[in-house]
């Protein structure tokens, strides 16, 4: 039985250099965009944290509840916000850090579950908070209070803009793929260097921290334009109603963003097969003929765009595994890949 070198030995120190050593290669699995999409969320925090100042500033000079009570909800924004970028810094930090067996890749996604799930809490209480103001409805400062809900629409679509084009597309180049991100032993180079978004399903290669964040800013940029159309009208109409309507409205939206990211993140977390299992299928296409049967297949995500794989394959003519490797090096996302060839 022959095993292809498919794993470090551990030298993580220096991604600028090539190897010293043909069978050595580093786990970094960071995504693409990893450092401009960094820039983009802290970006996104100093807004939100100086929005979230002259509010609690303005709200407590002029007495405000409406823009007090939105002041403190930015804070929970930039909380958020917060567990993304802390997620990219550690992951680019740790990439070299050999006891993250497979990098640090999938950090994002455990940031973006516990996003998703702060976001689910967050529908709910949008959801409570409106339901019991349905059964007893308070008095409205309309003007502040639409005031209040333009300012925070202003700031989330700006939020949301920065965003935006790196949460659809990605498909910039970033300093991670220039410095030796795939310098993997003998064809493992090859792999990460055909463009990492591949059509292995809805969100497979998306950043889910940059998904997180940005599904925050949409979130609160949707309560901010039902709240000002249900102010508008109970302004104009007096239908004092329509306040908490929106507020159920939003919550459900909201819960259903969350759910779908809560969805899409514990797959890759728990190592599910990515996508539809198109990379699956490509690779027992092409390794798969007359004599020659993979046994055991294990295809799964490890960073934003990145798929290891490890292939046992039984053959009655065996070649030596980087032969084998070399048929599958041009599949789109695949950056790791162990080979195990038995003869049959």
């Amino acid at each position: 039985m022959e095993t292809a070198s498919g794993t470090g030995h551990g030298h993580h120190d220096h991604l600028d250099e090539h190897h010293h050593h043909a069978h050595t290669h580093a786990h970094v699995f960071l995504g693409e965009n990893h450092s401009r999409n960094e820039r983009k969320v802290w970006l996104v925090i100093a807004l939100t944290a100086v929005t979230m100042v002259a509010e609690i500033v303005a709200g407590t000079v002029y007495g405000s509840m409406a823009l007090l009570a939105d002041g403190w909800h930015m804070s929970t924004h930039a909380g958020a916000m917060l567990i993304a970028a802390g997620a990219y810094w550690y992951a680019r930090r740790e990439a070299h850090n050999s006891r993250f067996t497979f990098g640090t890749g999938k950090l994002g996604d455990l940031a973006g579950f516990a996003s998703a799930v702060a976001l689910a809490l967050i529908a709910l209480l949008i959801a409570v908070e409106s339901l019991l103001r349905l059964y007893a409805p308070g008095a409205i400062a309309f003007d502040q209070a639409i005031l209040v809900a333009v300012l925070g629409l202003v700031v989330n679509l700006a939020s949301a803009w920065l965003l935006k084009d790196t949460h659809h597309h990605g498909h910039h180049h970033d300093d991670h793929r220039h410095k030796g991100a795939h310098h993997h032993d003998g064809h493992h180079g090859h792999h990460g260097h055909h463009g990492h978004h591949g059509h292995h399903g809805h969100h497979a290669g998306a950043d889910n921290n940059l998904r997180a964040a940005y599904l925050h800013v949409l979130a609160d940029a949707l309560t901010s334009v039902l709240a000002i159309v249900a102010l508008l009208l109970g302004r104009a109409y007096g239908l004092v109603w329509l306040d908490p309507v929106m507020g159920i409205v939003g919550g459900l939206v909201i819960a259903r963003w969350s759910f779908s990211l809560i969805r899409d993140t514990s797959r890759v977390l728990l190592d599910a097969v990515p996508g539809e299992g198109q990379l699956t299928r490509s690779i027992r296409a092409r390794l798969e003929g007359e004599g020659e049967r993979i046994t055991d297949l294990h295809v799964w995500q490890v960073g934003p765009g990145h798929h290891a794989a490890i292939v046992s394959l039984v053959t009655e003519r065996p070649q030596p595994p980087e032969a084998y490797k070399q048929k599958i090096a041009d599949l789109k996302g695949l950056s790791h890949v162990t080979m195990e060839v038995t003869p049959a």
